[in-house]
């Protein structure tokens, strides 16, 4: 008695896990320069020119106790300077984008021993992710989709 099989193979998955693309990776893994932030008092002039002189286009704004409160966006805080609505001398704090803390909006802890797909995950809906400690005391880092592309890339994958 002869015994039928299906011969149909299944197709592998066109687009393979986040998990299955970083290989384990985590976030250290990416080799981020150290976290670049600024106070709240910071003028503008002095911060747009920092930007400028490390290639950034959003800066973490920190607090005196060095506590993120939020982060600006330099082409929009340059477009305003240059369009009178902001004196150079003003303090950043005044144009920054507030981070939202509210229970509605949990906060989502990035470290560097995160693995790449939860930080694929995150960058989805948002434009960066600040690497902090487990206790969310330090900005280690400040991690981008950009990042993630550049990591696929050296390795490959």
């Amino acid at each position: 008695m002869a015994t039928v099989v299906n011969a149909t193979a299944q197709q592998p998955s066109v687009l393979a896990s986040s998990a299955d693309k970083y290989r384990g990776a985590v976030v250290e893994d990416l080799q981020l320069p150290p976290a670049f932030a600024l106070p709240s008092t910071e003028p503008i002039a002095r911060a747009i020119e920092l930007a400028y002189e490390r290639d950034f286009s959003h800066i973490p704004v920190l607090d005196k106790n060095k506590r993120p409160l939020g982060y600006i966006d330099v082409a929009q805080l340059k477009a305003k300077w240059e369009a009178g609505q902001a004196d150079p001398t003003d303090g950043i704090s005044k144009f920054m984008n507030k981070f939202v803390r509210h229970s509605t909006q949990p906060y989502t802890l990035i470290t560097p021993w995160s693995p790449l797909a939860d930080l694929e995950e995150f960058l989805k809906s948002n434009i960066f992710a600040l690497v902090t400690d487990s206790e969310r005391k330090f900005v280690l880092g400040v991690a981008t989709s950009q990042d993630l592309e550049n990591f696929v890339t050296r390795r490959g994958l």
